[in-house]
């Protein structure tokens, strides 16, 4: 029941989007659209009352809790800049709107775009980590929580890789490359 409400949540959650963002532009109601793109917490709000409330009724913890918990972290950590990518390609395509930015591709501007894509999947993890430690205290010392902390350890994982992702872009930035400058930069 769990891994069905998750997946309920995530089409749910593209289905509201393309709601709103229909109802914002074509439509040209653009409160109504933010109004519905302001539903999109409640589906993590469901989620998260479903799971306490299967493993309160004696449901052993396993994985799809675990699946649970990350799924909201992710949502709360990578929702809003999902929300905002969309919309921005959306504006431009259909409601006349400017070129959507892209991110830079050289130097400590790179580095920064990259600490930031980092701090948002570390928001995700975070969020999902206390989500699952919420999760173990809640079922207790007398239930199986090695599924939640394996998730647990999943999350960690994932702020590591993020970081050494965003500190290699720090260390080791991307220079432009040099421009040739006529016949002599060709020798």
């Amino acid at each position: 029941m769990i891994v069905t409400l998750i997946v309920l949540c995530e089409v749910a959650f593209w289905v509201l989007l393309a709601l709103g963002l229909v109802l914002r532009y074509p439509a040209r109601k653009p409160r109504l659209g933010a109004a519905v793109l302001l539903c999109e917490p409640l589906l993590e709000v469901v989620l998260l009352v479903v799971t306490a409330m299967d493993l309160r009724n004696g449901a052993q913890a396993d994985w799809k809790h675990g699946l649970a918990a990350v799924y909201i972290g992710f949502t709360v950590g990578l929702g809003h800049s999902t929300i905002r990518w969309v919309d921005a390609r959306v504006a431009h395509r259909f409601a006349g709107g400017p070129p959507p930015v892209r991110p830079p591709k050289y130097g400590t501007a790179r580095a920064v775009h990259e600490w930031r894509v980092a701090a948002r999947w570390t928001v995700a993890a975070v969020t999902a980590l206390a989500l699952l430690q919420a999760a173990v205290w809640y079922v207790g010392g007398d239930g199986d929580v090695s599924s939640l902390r394996a998730w647990q350890q999943k999350m960690l994982f994932v702020i590591g890789i993020n970081v050494v992702i965003a500190g290699s872009y720090t260390l080791f930035p991307k220079r432009e490359p040099a421009r040739e400058r006529g016949p002599a930069a060709k020798r």
